[in-house]
């Protein structure tokens, strides 16, 4: 079952990723995904902090797809978080 659109947390400095949440029915699922595969994804590098939130937007559609089958994949753990890395890029 595929997961649904929620809402945009921000990008984590400390973690050099970028957070958001998608839905499962009524649970909430944390999501994140790298700063390194998302500039991937975007063909470039070394985006800056500042412009984080809008690279997440212009590759919502794909990122979320990415995050959603890797939770189908995913052990059923209360608490999963889905963390999207470069090797997740391939699929």
């Amino acid at each position: 079952m595929p997961l649904m659109r929620d809402k945009i947390i921000g990008h984590d400095l400390e973690r050099l990723a970028f957070r958001f949440t998608m839905m499962r029915d009524d649970e909430v699922v944390q999501c994140q995904i790298s700063d390194a595969a998302m500039d991937e994804l975007a063909g470039m590098q070394g985006t800056e902090s500042s412009a984080r939130q809008a690279q997440f937007l212009s590759l919502r559609e794909t990122i979320e797809r990415i995050a959603s089958d890797i939770y189908d994949e995913a052990p059923r753990v209360q608490g999963y978080v889905v963390r999207i890395f470069m090797r997740h890029l391939g699929r």
